[in-house]
């Protein structure tokens, strides 16, 4: 009987120490530089969301915050290394709603669970893409899109299998019934530079790498992505709009961190991270070049994920797309 009681002391007073440590570190934390990892290349809307939020985390949080481009395989690299990190805040992850949602159906075999070896922290942005053109392409609306697909070969460039350019093409093809040739890149940019150049035909990218390039006429735009107008571009019509019915495609961004951080670090991360997108030059910044700002807590992230992954998955399944 003595034995049983000492042993539930000990495992008490260890319980007690163990979740005096944790808020003891939550309460120094942090006290050396933050790395957020970004999984997709510089230039691309996913790198310009990191680095925005990066910038006002390291005003807040009293600590720089700095990006470490890690692309490849549709963010699927650079989240293995994220979820093989340390759990101690030291490692931030810009996921989006294509890593959590679309890779795990996309890909056959996944390196890692994004929604099992990462913790969700907060969703920051979301963006519509928009369908881009070069002048070349001999179609002013998605009705000549569609009626080109039928007599010539059409291709459209993408920032990688599993993105949501990647998958805005092929929600396009299934529901308005046609065949276009996908041509992933490892980044926007790289992407946008070859359809600038006429290399390829088209692009479902996101509107804040095509923006300028829209406004000086060097590409084409015929339609956005979301269920509505988008803000910056309020003459284009919808996908839905322009005679594809029932069709959205839209991204989100946020920050993850590895599975296991302990919860008074998460914590801490999300409301700093909910003052940073709340700041004025922040939200000047990002809306004015597309970007929707969300905020939200841990949870709401982890259930727009579930959301997500249940709408994905029977489209992606449907169009046949696999990206290994």
């Amino acid at each position: 009987m003595m034995i049983k009681v000492a042993r539930r002391l000990a495992l008490a007073m260890l319980m007690t120490t163990s979740v005096l440590s944790v808020n003891a570190l939550a309460q120094t934390y942090p006290s050396k530089p933050i790395r957020l990892i970004c999984p997709f290349p510089p230039g691309g809307a996913v790198d310009i969301a990191s680095r925005a939020i990066a910038q006002e985390l390291s005003k807040t949080i009293g600590q720089p915050v700095v990006v470490d481009n890690k692309p490849g395989a549709g963010g699927n690299i650079g989240g293995l290394e994220a979820s093989r990190s340390a759990p101690d805040g030291y490692t931030l992850f810009m996921t989006t709603s294509g890593i959590q949602s679309i890779n795990p159906t996309l890909y056959s075999k996944m390196p890692f669970d994004p929604n099992k070896d990462l913790a969700p922290v907060s969703a920051l942005v979301s963006l519509n893409n928009v369908l881009v053109l070069h002048p070349s392409v001999k179609a002013n609306s998605v009705s000549e899109v569609i009626a080109l697909t039928k007599n010539s070969q059409v291709n459209y460039a993408s920032s990688g299998s599993g993105t949501s350019i990647h998958m805005s093409g092929e929600m396009f093809k299934h529901l308005a019934k046609v065949k276009m040739d996908h041509i992933p890149y490892k980044g926007s940019a790289l992407a946008l530079n070859d359809l600038l150049g006429g290399q390829v035909m088209m692009m479902f990218d996101n509107i804040p790498s095509s923006l300028q390039h829209i406004k000086s006429g060097k590409l084409r735009a015929l339609a956005t992505t979301g269920s509505k107008r988008d803000p910056l571009l309020p003459d284009l019509p919808t996908v839905a709009e322009a005679g594809v019915p029932g069709y959205e495609s839209g991204v989100w961004f946020g920050i993850a961190v590895p599975a296991g951080t302990p919860k008074p670090i998460v914590d801490k991360l999300n409301a700093e991270m909910l003052k940073g997108i709340k700041a004025p030059d922040y939200v000047k910044r990002m809306t004015g070049m597309g970007y929707q700002i969300l905020g939200s807590s841990p949870e709401q992230m982890a259930a727009m994920n579930k959301d997500d992954l249940a709408r994905w998955a029977p489209i992606i399944k449907a169009s046949g797309a696999k990206a290994d």
